[in-house]
């Protein structure tokens, strides 16, 4: 038997591409309380520096500038917000079946507490609030979006708890 050196890799950061970076970090800071690391700053396009060379290489030649900011949730996952002055200002159509990037999910132990924090933002909510164990367990779930368009899940409880538990099998 071969002695795998494999092991799961940790999570660092996710990028999201906003509309208004200035309202991103209002949202995501205010509703979701993520602290912020780095304040919106602009990017522009120049090879004097290692993040400018890094910019080129990620997106090509066709841009001038763009807006970032960084933030942070409560167990150091980055959120890393993009805003491109000549991107479209409106989120992708809804396509769960095609292949990239679906969702991410939050925990929040109030989920309708945050649900009405994201819907007075702006944000929309996609379904009912489900549990998943409604006789046995209090583990809930939504889809919602923030107010670009872009769709995320809620979670009541972990990741580990929820799937460990057998949520599929009856």
């Amino acid at each position: 038997m071969k002695n795998s050196k494999n092991y799961p890799k940790s999570f660092s950061h996710i990028g999201l591409t906003v509309p208004d970076i200035k309202k991103a970090v209002k949202f995501y800071s205010e509703v979701m309380g993520w602290y912020v690391i780095m304040e919106p700053s602009t990017v522009k396009k120049e090879t004097e520096t290692a993040i400018g060379q890094m910019c080129i290489d990620v997106f090509g030649n066709d841009w001038t500038e763009f807006e970032i900011a960084h933030l942070s949730t409560s167990d150091g996952i980055g959120i890393e917000l993009f805003s491109f002055p000549n991107g479209i200002k409106e989120a992708p159509e809804f396509s769960p079946f095609n292949t990239g990037l679906f969702h991410f999910c939050v925990q929040d132990p109030n989920i309708e507490e945050l649900i009405e924090k994201i819907l007075a933002y702006g944000g929309k909510q996609r379904m009912p609030i489900r549990e998943y164990y409604p006789e046995d367990k209090p583990f809930k779930m939504c889809y919602v979006e923030d107010p670009f368009g872009i769709v995320f899940e809620i979670y009541t409880h972990s990741y580990e708890l929820t799937y460990s538990s057998g949520a599929y099998s009856k």
